[in-house]
């Protein structure tokens, strides 16, 4: 298990030397930083010698040459609109980001598993199709879209919940939901299909067979057999929940590294851009070692060489 996590380990540094690279030459082509930092009535000289103190005057792949030493040395660099190590700022923002990616996380399992279960029991009743058609719109409808629902039923209409920001629970609950929702969907169509298959398997027919109880034959032949898919797509979602708290974010005015990157964006703030997208990928990497551990403490028949 140590050798594979190390080798994984070693593979992820190739990952995210690919990430940086391609962010470095992407963000390039979004425009020049100098152009908005300066005011209109600037002149020639004055851009020219912002050029040469951001270091944008020189070759582009001298840029990058820089860029990547630097990265070597884990310095992301300072924001250009910000004027402060990228580091502190996603920081600072981080925790909202995980909050909001956490409570997403949970309100969709906490529905989802129990819907998947009673789906997968109730083969060919008007329960399985209505929890079918819930999983078809939950899997079809964007993120903004329902944000923006949410925000017009529960803030407008009814106004018992906040359009945005950060604050209590009253404030998590509606860009959680609008987060999570397509997490739901995808976890109860893949648990419920999962485990079908499992109720119909030799094993547990015998398990049957032999007298047990169906509640413990679901929960401990059928169920932990039909938890290795759900892991997996649960911990790539963990990822996309982080990558998609940029749309939810920047919908609930919610003060994470989403609405940052967007922010930075919009302000052509190359290194702010490079540093928040590398600590996804980092943290999207991670997330994936982690979940192939946790296949061998669920299927002990899994072991890594």
């Amino acid at each position: 298990m140590l050798s594979y996590i190390l080798r994984r380990c070693f593979y992820a540094i190739f990952v995210l030397f690919g990430v940086a690279t391609v962010v470095f030459f992407i963000t390039r082509l979004t425009g020049d930083p100098v152009s908005i930092m300066l005011p209109p009535d600037a002149s020639v000289q004055q851009e020219q010698d912002l050029r040469h103190a951001l270091g944008f005057d020189k070759p582009l792949l001298e840029q990058y040459g820089i860029y990547i030493l630097h990265l070597l040395q884990l310095d992301l660099g300072t924001s250009l609109r910000y004027g402060e190590p990228i580091y502190r700022l996603i920081l600072e923002r981080m925790p909202a980001t995980l909050q909001l990616a956490g409570a997403a996380l949970l309100f969709s399992l906490i529905i989802a598993i129990p819907a998947g279960i009673i789906a997968a029991l109730k083969r060919g009743t008007a329960i399985e199709k209505g929890v079918v058609s819930f999983v078809v719109i939950g899997q079809s409808v964007p993120v903004f879209w329902v944000g923006m629902l949410l925000v017009l039923l529960f803030a407008v209409k009814l106004k018992i919940l906040p359009t945005g920001g950060i604050g209590g629970l009253s404030h998590l609950i509606l860009p959680a939901i609008a987060l999570g929702i397509h997490l739901l969907a995808l976890v109860t169509r893949l648990l419920r299909a999962s485990l079908s298959d499992a109720l119909g398997s030799d094993y547990v027919r015998t398990a049957r067979a032999k007298g047990l109880l169906p509640g413990k034959v679901v929960a401990k032949h059928a169920l932990r057999n039909s938890l290795l898919p759900v892991v997996t797509i649960v911990g790539l979602e963990i990822g996309s929940l982080l990558g998609g708290s940029v749309v939810t974010e920047t919908v609930f005015a919610w003060p994470g590294v989403g609405q940052l990157l967007v922010q930075s964006i919009y302000n052509r703030d190359y290194p702010l851009v490079q540093g928040a997208i590398i600590i996804l990928a980092g943290i999207f990497v991670l997330v994936n070692l982690i979940v192939d551990i946790c296949y061998a403490a669920i299927d002990p028949r899994i072991q890594y060489k």
